[in-house]
């Protein structure tokens, strides 16, 4: 098995960290990549200001996750007393993973000072070196090879220099300045930009219930998995269309449709203090079940901490079970979720077909289709869901 050990301050972690990553997995063959925020870094202080070992650590989780299923954040360093020693980490890592192969990946600057590093000669003996530069420049890519000519004439160590197609010219200096003048979003992956501005870090301000379009996509991807993503833009496109036919508030569709899942992978310990804290009521079924759970937490911060509307609130709110008399918001929502572009099954076609020709069948087949799932399972079918359900065939 091949690992990288991706070590750094994160502080914080952009696109050119993204892109190096997703070169080095691509072109080293890994297996698995490890983000490793280092704790308290040997050669020189963390800036003033720097987000707590908490921030960080999410910052890095939520940076892993956007470069792949294969890469997670190791809070090795974050977790370990002392200075961060690359040596001590990569000695963790043979215990950890006793069989693996491991190539340790730095950018240019710690590159060109590895010789300086706490037992180098050791560092390279338990892992490959592996660097790559921020403008894949010819100037920049000279200035590699004659460093890793030095270190392996004096230290035997042979490493590999890897050109990043397309390469991103910043650094988290250059962003730490940028960011509290209100640029600089654009070197940053959307959900670590949402995490600043959820969070307020960086000297970001952000008032969370008046952000615009953007910036609330931003927030509610930092809260979910990347591999949800393609579901929640495709809810988000959906649900437009459809507020366009049906002549619903087109902002209010959008701005629900970006926030529907945003604590979709919330425990359940979570949502219920979300849900008590706002006070949402609770059914015995939604305070044992996830699925049902979501949607009422994050209604509960889409209208508290968001500022949505009422409307764009109980859209949320239901748009799982349905509920008895659905408002037009309500089935919009609902049918987005049902039947988004990412969405597969045998009837998936027909519904979409109905959803912009007759909207309470559609609804109707989505209720059905859930009822019967729900029943195959031997699950007990939530009570909204059917009146929905009786609801709807009472107009039909």
């Amino acid at each position: 098995m091949k690992i990288g050990i991706y070590g750094g301050s994160f502080n914080p972690p952009h696109l050119g960290h993204l892109a190096a990553a997703r070169t080095a997995v691509k072109a080293l063959g890994l297996d698995l990549l490890q983000v490793v925020p280092a704790g308290v870094p040997p050669h020189k202080a963390l800036p003033e200001h720097t987000p707590d070992k908490g921030h960080r650590k999410a910052m890095a989780e939520i940076f892993a996750d956007q470069i792949g299923p294969f890469a997670q954040c190791w809070d090795v360093e974050l977790e370990r007393p002392g200075r961060s020693f690359t040596v001590d980490t990569l000695q963790a890592a043979a215990v950890r993973w006793p069989e693996a192969e491991l190539y340790l990946l730095m950018g240019a600057d710690m590159f060109l000072s590895f010789q300086s590093w706490y037992q180098p000669e050791e560092v390279a003996r338990r892992a490959r070196i592996v660097t790559f530069g921020r403008t894949g420049q010819r100037q920049e890519l000279e200035q590699l090879q004659a460093h890793k000519e030095l270190l392996d004439k004096a230290y035997g160590i042979d490493c590999t220099i890897l050109t990043i197609p397309d390469g991103v010219d910043v650094s988290s200096t250059q962003l730490r300045q940028a960011l509290p003048k209100g640029e600089g979003r654009q070197w940053l992956p959307k959900a670590v930009y949402g995490y600043l501005v959820r969070e307020g870090l960086y000297g970001l301000h952000a008032d969370l219930r008046h952000l615009d379009d953007e910036t609330l996509r931003c927030v509610s991807y930092s809260m979910v998995r990347a591999k949800r993503l393609p579901h929640i833009r495709g809810t988000e496109q959906e649900a437009v269309r459809l507020a366009q036919r049906w002549g619903a508030d087109v902002e209010e569709m959008r701005r629900a449709a970006i926030l529907h899942d945003c604590t979709k992978y919330e425990s359940v310990e979570r949502h219920l203090a979300i849900c008590a804290q706002y006070g949402i009521e609770l059914d015995e079924m939604e305070r044992s079940g996830e699925k049902l759970l979501h949607a009422k937490s994050g209604a509960a911060l889409a209208k508290y901490v968001f500022g949505e509307s009422q409307r764009v609130f109980e859209a949320i709110l239901y748009h799982t079970t349905g509920r008895g008399d659905m408002t037009l918001e309500e089935k919009l929502l609902y049918l987005a979720d049902y039947i988004e572009p990412c969405r597969d099954f045998p009837e998936v076609e027909e519904m979409r077909r109905l959803a912009y020709t007759d909207l309470d069948r559609a609804v109707l087949m989505g209720v059905e289709l859930s009822i019967q799932e729900m029943v195959e399972r031997n699950r007990v079918v939530h009570p909204n869901t059917l009146d929905a359900e009786q609801s709807l065939r009472r107009g039909a």
